[in-house]
């Protein structure tokens, strides 16, 4: 069983930002078991951000998480040397809006954390295991994430700058639990090439830096006083981003990683791709599991009787905030007699109905709202994404995004299996039982 880890002592680095040349101090404290790694702005009332990929924002060329209006730039090299020393739990406080760029690697990082000392936690350090290939694509771009019977992550890198002499076509590979990450990944620094260095400072983009202070690289090699720290150092680097991207999943990785010429917004991609693997997981080992709600309870909670009853069962009610149900859809059902006979399909409005049902579920569950009767009132964002057919069992979800005493916003999702069928955002008006039967 692994564990968690934090640090032991507060530890604190001072930089510039390296897109907005603004001074700023970040210092990385202990955390708590299962706090996980939050940026805190300390300049705008301690707002805090969750280092997940929830949090990201659309930037160029650096990953960058919001949270209201409170944001933090620039966090994938202090992720990386996070990941790298397998820590869990961090709070990483800042007085501006960038991570400090230091020496443009995550070697600085990874020294800070070191000398703070990692200590290990009591709670059990919790691992995404791929079952099944995911990709994504942009343009020819490309990143995979394999199913691996190895403990760690391997990341697979193929840097292709065929068309600049200095870097060519690299090709690396690492392994995170088993390889010198301190030596081999850590040290290697962002870089840019000649061309993007002018247009970037054109814009005011990093005008603050010379070709001293940053590596970019011109058609025979780094300009200025610099030298590359390993001749393969632009796909080492890409390893480092590669490596605190996917950190941004809140948990490490069990996998076999495989990226080709694949930058920030790529690497959030297959975040999101692997979260979605996560989540269909859960909800079929959820639809296999003990019942919460059998048909009968739900038949004196709900008002609806046959054929208008469109849940079977609930799985999971999480407070009053989350429900997890299941509709059985066989050949049985009386739409199929019209809908349509010789291709039979679910009408698209009863599987936002049935959501709309197992959302009456979790509201009238609560004690506040006992005896309230939830009547539709409008509904927004529907998406009908895959035709449900006899046969499938549609798993159902609803999230509640407010309830109040008389309104009710939800935000449901229907699936069949793993594919999304049906979404959309739900009002209700919460009505006495009394005034609904008038």
């Amino acid at each position: 069983m692994e564990l968690q880890h934090t640090i032991a002592k507060p530890v604190t680095l001072t930089g510039k930002g390296l897109f907005s040349g603004i001074d700023v101090t970040m210092t990385l404290r202990p955390a708590a078991e299962n706090h996980g790694i939050v940026f805190v702005r300390t300049d705008l009332h301690d707002a805090q951000i969750p280092a997940l990929v929830s949090n990201v924002v659309k930037r160029d060329r650096r990953t960058t998480i919001r949270k209201g209006d409170a944001s933090v730039d620039t966090t994938e090299h202090c992720m990386s040397a996070v990941a790298g020393l397998n820590i869990d739990n961090l709070i990483i406080e800042l007085n501006a809006v960038e991570v400090p760029a230091l020496d443009g690697s995550a070697k600085p990082f990874l020294e800070a954390l070191e000398s703070a000392g990692i200590v290990e936690q009591e709670a059990e350090r919790r691992r995404v295991r791929i079952t099944e290939p995911i990709v994504v694509r942009q343009g020819d771009a490309m990143a995979m994430a394999m199913p691996s019977d190895e403990p760690g992550m391997q990341v697979v890198y193929d840097l292709d700058y065929a068309k600049v002499q200095a870097v060519g076509r690299q090709l690396r590979a690492f392994d995170l639990r088993n390889g010198d990450y301190a030596h081999e990944i850590a040290p290697a620094r962002t870089f840019c090439l000649e061309h993007e260095a002018r247009a970037m400072k054109a814009a005011g983009i990093g005008a603050h830096l010379s070709e001293d202070e940053v590596l970019v690289i011109g058609t025979a090699g780094p300009l200025g006083s610099n030298r590359f720290r390993y001749p393969d150092e632009p796909v080492r680097h890409k390893i480092v981003d590669l490596i605190g991207d996917l950190y941004l999943l809140g948990a490490p990785i069990q996998g076999r990683i495989i990226a080709f010429k694949s930058g920030h917004s790529l690497n959030h991609a297959l975040v999101r791709g692997i979260i979605k693997q996560m989540a269909g997981g859960i909800r079929q080992d959820l639809a296999t599991s003990q019942t919460v709600f059998d048909i009968r309870k739900l038949s004196r909670m709900l008002p609806h009787r046959y054929p208008m009853q469109l849940v079977d069962r609930v799985v999971l009610i999480e407070g009053d905030h989350r429900a997890v149900g299941i509709k059985n859809v066989t050949i049985n059902e009386p739409f199929f007699q019209g809908h349509y006979p010789g291709t039979p399909i679910m009408p698209g409005v009863l599987v936002v109905e049935a959501m709309a049902q197992l959302s009456g579920v979790l509201i009238g569950q609560s004690l506040e709202h006992t005896g309230k009767l939830a009547v539709l009132l409008s509904l927004d964002r529907v998406k009908l994404r895959k035709p449900v057919t006899p046969g499938d069992q549609l798993i159902l979800e609803a999230e509640a995004i407010r309830v109040r005493s008389r309104i009710a916003h939800m935000k449901c999702k229907a699936y069949v299996g793993k594919d999304l069928a049906a979404e959309a955002e739900v009002k209700f008006m919460l009505v006495d039982d009394e005034q609904q039967q008038v």
